[in-house]
């Protein structure tokens, strides 16, 4: 795939995280005992953010193109994972596997990390 269509492919995604994370900050709102989703909320909204900016850098090359672009993927799956665990708990009184949710959360830490790489990377051509 080329590197524009992943780019707007992560727009996408970080679009449909900004909106999950305000639905699901609405359900805490309305809803007793719905601190997984003020959680869940925020991790999405959150890196939606982190998932633009990612991309963005990677388009201006400010950063190391794949390895940026792999980060913001990263953000996505991770985020997804943390978010959905905490959502299906609160709905279904169960998570998606074991560990789903710390799973996550490391996937995060490491995408994170990366981006750090990617800037720290020396620009191609």
């Amino acid at each position: 795939m080329t590197q524009p269509r992943l780019l707007r492919i992560l727009i996408i995604l970080a679009g449909i995280m900004g909106a999950d994370g305000v639905v699901l900050a609405a359900a805490s709102a309305h809803q007793t005992d719905a601190t997984r989703l003020a959680s869940a909320s925020s991790m999405l909204l959150f890196h939606a953010t982190a998932v633009l900016a990612a991309a963005a850098l990677a388009e201006r090359g400010v950063i190391h193109a794949r390895i940026g672009i792999a980060a913001a993927f990263g953000f996505v799956v991770a985020a997804g994972l943390f978010a959905g665990d905490l959502t299906l708990r609160q709905y279904a009184g169960h998570g998606l596997f074991p560990m789903a949710a710390p799973t996550g959360g490391t996937l995060l830490i490491i995408s994170w990390l990366a981006l750090a790489v990617a800037a720290a990377w020396p620009r191609r051509g």
